[in-house]
C-alpha cells in the first residue's frame, strides 16, 4: 500500500468479477480541530476462507496496572497483543498529515499508536488504529469486532512492562455520526481505544461506510 494513502479513506479501482470476491483495503481515521473521525469492522462475506479466529496465550512480563498521570512517566508503546482473536503485532507511530488527518500504518499487517493520544497507562485514552483489510487478504485488525467485554489486550511498551486492558464495549458507527469526543476525550484512569474500518463497503467511493471502536479499561 502506497505511504501516500493517508487521506481520510483509502480508495481502490472498482473490481473486477474477479477481484469483487476479495477484501477491501481500508482504513481512515480523521482528526479535525478538536474531533476526529474514525474506522470500523464488520464480518466480511470471504471471511470463512480464512478459517476459525486464532488464539494466542497472554504475554508474559510485569503488569504495570497503576494509572501514571503524565505520559513520561510511562513507556512508549511498542507492540501489541490481543489473545481473543490472535493479534500481536509492533506498533509504529502515527501522527498528522498536512491535511491534518491522522496517518496510517504503511503495511496492513501492523498498527499504529497515535502519538498525540496518551501512551498507554497514562491517564487518558490511548489510540491504536489498523487496517481491516486489503485486496490480499486480512490486515492485522480483520477480527477486532469480535472481541467481547471481558477480553484482555495487551500493550508492551519500551521498558519491558505490560499495560493491561479490559474491554468493556465493542460499538459500530456510521462514519458521518462517529463520537468524537466518547473516543479522544479526556477520562479519569487510563484507556485504550482500538479502531479499523468495516461495515459495508461501497464501490463507488472505494471506502468503507463504517467504524469500529473497541472500548477498553485498564485492568490488574
Amino acid at each position: 500500500m502506497p505511504s501516500r494513502e493517508t487521506s481520510r479513506l483509502f480508495r481502490r479501482p472498482r473490481p473486477s468479477r474477479r477481484s469483487a470476491a476479495l477484501l477491501a483495503l481500508a482504513i481512515g481515521l480523521v482528526v479535525a480541530g478538536a474531533g476526529a473521525a474514525g474506522l470500523m469492522l464488520t464480518r466480511h462475506p470471504v471471511a470463512p476462507q480464512y478459517g476459525a479466529t486464532p488464539t494466542l496465550p497472554a504475554p508474559t512480563g510485569p503488569i504495570v496496572a497503576a494509572a501514571q498521570p503524565s505520559a513520561d512517566a510511562v513507556g512508549k508503546p511498542v507492540a501489541l497483543t490481543i489473545p481473543a482473536i490472535g493479534v500481536q503485532t509492533s506498533l509504529v507511530n502515527l501522527g498528522l498529515t498536512a491535511a491534518g488527518t491522522l496517518q496510517v500504518p504503511a503495511s496492513t499487517a501492523v498498527a499504529g499508536w497515535y502519538t498525540g493520544s496518551p501512551r498507554p497507562g497514562a491517564v487518558g485514552s490511548a489510540v491504536i488504529a489498523g487496517h481491516i483489510d486489503s485486496k490480499s487478504g486480512p490486515g492485522v485488525f480483520f477480527r477486532l469486532s469480535s472481541l467481547r467485554p471481558g477480553d484482555r489486550v495487551y500493550v508492551r511498551r519500551a521498558d519491558g512492562t505490560l499495560a493491561a486492558f479490559r474491554v468493556t464495549v465493542v460499538s459500530q458507527y456510521p462514519k458521518d455520526s462517529f463520537p468524537a469526543a466518547a473516543v479522544y476525550g479526556a477520562t479519569p484512569d487510563s484507556e485504550l481505544r482500538l479502531i479499523t474500518c468495516g461495515g459495508t463497503f461501497d464501490y463507488a467511493t472505494g471506502s468503507y461506510l463504517s467504524n469500529t471502536v473497541v472500548y477498553a479499561v485498564a485492568a490488574g
